[in-house]
């Protein structure tokens, strides 16, 4: 580590729980992608200086650097800066970053000439973070997945950044309020919001034509309906699967489908498990059926991660195979069919709740503070400047103007800034730009602000566990949902009333 790592206060940290819960696991993000990663950065010894050579930040409409230092979200003059010195390691990749990072990395860098940055060039490790935490060698500033924060804040891993948010002026109004939500635990919040992902059902039009399914017949507000469809979708030849109809993506996305049912999975203080809730269980009976009715949940997973298309990135995916009807999916992945496969005849549809109403899923990283850095000041900053509208409006101008070099779609870059996204999807994303998956961009956007997620809890990684590994009881075991949720239940309020 370097030697501005010396020297920092060790907090009291318990590794025992954090050795023993699974790993993050979050869904990739190939090429194409308006994402950087969606696992976590790591603290890992090894660091690399951010070097120039992205297209230049900035924030007016000529993409260049906002002038002046503010609450209302410009960074520091280019080169200036003068409040801020020392160095920083941020928890982030640089060196094989897309332009969507290495942008608002270099705007930061360029607004702040007077602080060292380096990158740890490595992706989130838990135990590994926990250990540099302890022994006072973490990053200063680290991405990490908003699903799992509050295992780190009860760890007393986490600066809270309540003095952070008012001597630096950020401005928490403009970041979506289900962000918001999800890095504040008991009143301080934690993180500065990055990314946003919302789910849209996605909708594979050959596969409709060819079973005469309709649109109308995938509306995820009828249950009967779309069991239903599910059977007119799936195909088998005798015993073995040959198309997937309606993938749920269990058990990832188990809180939408509960949601939607007028269930939530976990209390808003994050303290009570609300597992054995009925109607979360009505919500898991349902989403597991539309996976057996392929015969088993142990052959569904197998096709899907083995048959035609389950490359998920690249030419042959999903879609253009034909091996999947319809799935909801984070909107991120517009961007991936726009640049691998744009000529792909794919419908969409917003995801709703059995009253009829838009519901999503929202989720994505956000940048914390370790506990014990030497620069908390300057981390606080970085995390703000990267945040902020002009920063991201920035990025994305970098990534459109690739895109129209190429001549491929572009279909944006959701932030968690709700300010950038009204310039991004004003100015660079327009019917032209996005083409044919314009449709989905906008049923993306309507959604955002019907997003929920789940709240922070000091069991998090533990709480994902245990409602993972109860889906799986009910998919390969048989076991009815109500019974495994109960049991699920009460382990994982166990777990909640155990953590620091």
């Amino acid at each position: 580590m370097t030697a501005t790592m010396a020297g920092r206060r060790t907090p009291g940290i318990t590794l025992i729980s954090v050795l023993a819960a699974l790993s993050l696991v979050t869904a990739a993000c190939g090429p194409g992608s308006n994402r950087t990663g969606g696992t976590s950065p790591a603290a890992s010894p090894q660091a690399s200086t951010g070097t120039g050579g992205s297209p230049s930040a900035g924030g007016d409409a000529s993409g260049s650097p906002a002038a002046s230092a503010d609450a209302s979200g410009s960074p520091a003059a280019s080169g200036g800066g003068g409040d801020l010195s020392g160095a920083i390691l941020v928890g982030a990749k640089y060196t094989d970053a897309d332009e969507i990072a290495t942008v608002r990395y270099d705007t930061f860098m360029e607004a702040y000439a007077n602080v060292d940055v380096k990158f740890t060039e490595a992706d989130f490790d838990p135990q590994a973070f926990l250990t540099a935490v302890a022994s006072g060698d973490a990053p200063d500033v680290v991405q990490m997945d908003r699903g799992i924060i509050g295992t780190y804040i009860a760890e007393g891993a986490l600066e809270p950044l309540d003095e952070c948010i008012t001597s630096r002026g950020i401005d928490m109004s403009q970041y979506r309020e289900a962000a918001v939500n999800a890095v504040t635990f008991e009143g301080s919040v934690y993180g500065i919001p990055q990314f946003y992902d919302t789910r849209i059902m996605m909708i594979n039009d050959s596969v409709l034509e060819d079973t005469g399914v309709t649109i109308e017949e995938l509306d995820t507000s009828d249950w009967d309906g779309l069991a239903a469809a599910n059977e007119k979708l799936l195909a088998r030849d005798g015993d073995t699967i040959t198309r997937l109809g309606i993938d749920p993506k269990l058990p990832d996305f188990l809180p939408m489908w509960a949601g939607a049912n007028g269930a939530k999975i976990l209390s808003d203080d994050g303290k009570e498990s609300l597992l054995d809730d009925p109607k979360v269980a009505e919500a898991l009976e349902f989403t597991a059926g539309l996976v057996k009715a392929h015969g088993t949940a142990a052959a569904f997973t197998d096709f899907r991660s083995t048959g035609p298309g389950s490359a998920f990135f690249g030419e042959e995916n999903q879609y253009t195979e034909d091996s999947l009807g319809a799935m909801p999916m984070e909107q991120w992945y517009l961007n991936v069919m726009a640049g691998d496969t744009p000529d792909e005849a794919v419908s969409f549809a917003p995801f709703k709740d059995r009253q009829g109403n838009t519901i999503t899923l929202a989720g994505g990283s956000a940048w914390v503070v370790p506990t014990g850095g030497d620069n908390i000041e300057a981390a606080c900053e970085f995390a703000r400047t990267v945040t902020l509208a002009d920063t991201w409006y920035a990025a994305s101008k970098a990534r459109a103007d690739a895109r129209a070099a190429e001549g491929s779609p572009f279909t944006g870059t959701y932030t968690a800034n709700s300010v950038a996204d009204e310039r991004i999807f004003g100015e660079l994303v327009t019917e032209e730009t996005a083409g044919k998956f314009y449709e989905g961009v906008q049923i993306a956007l309507d959604s955002a602000d019907s997003a929920i997620e789940v709240p922070p809890t000091g069991a998090a990684e533990e709480f994902r566990r245990i409602w993972n590994e109860a889906v799986q009881r009910v998919l390969n075991e048989d076991v009815p949902a109500a019974e495994a949720l109960a049991d699920a239940d009460q382990e994982a309020q166990d777990a909640i009333d155990g953590a620091g």
